[in-house]
């Protein structure tokens, strides 16, 4: 079962039939993302084939790592099957 581990903690975790995999990143669903662990970010990224990217910052056991999650909010209709979909990097260990 993939999941997302960050300062030993998983934070999201979803059946493989339940992730997307998008550009080599893996996409979990809203409702496998234990969400005391987000906190919205103020940042933004574009990418011109699926929108604009939204990002939470990870904090655990009061560690911060800042921007290590994103979200499209409301994608292109490319990537229309990601919408609000949670992908992790940063160092947070995404593992199948």
């Amino acid at each position: 079962m993939p999941r997302a581990i960050w300062n030993n903690q998983i934070i999201a975790e979803a059946p493989a039939n339940e992730i997307h995999r998008v550009e080599g990143n893996i996409y979990f669903p809203p409702a496998a993302v234990k969400r005391e662990y987000l906190h919205p970010s103020e940042s933004h990224t574009h990418c011109v084939w699926k929108g604009e990217a939204s990002y939470y910052n990870v904090e655990v056991d009061g560690m911060v790592n800042e921007d290590a999650a994103w979200y499209y909010p409301d994608p292109s209709t490319a990537a229309a099957r990601i919408k609000n979909y949670i992908a992790f990097w940063h160092g947070v260990q995404v593992e199948e």
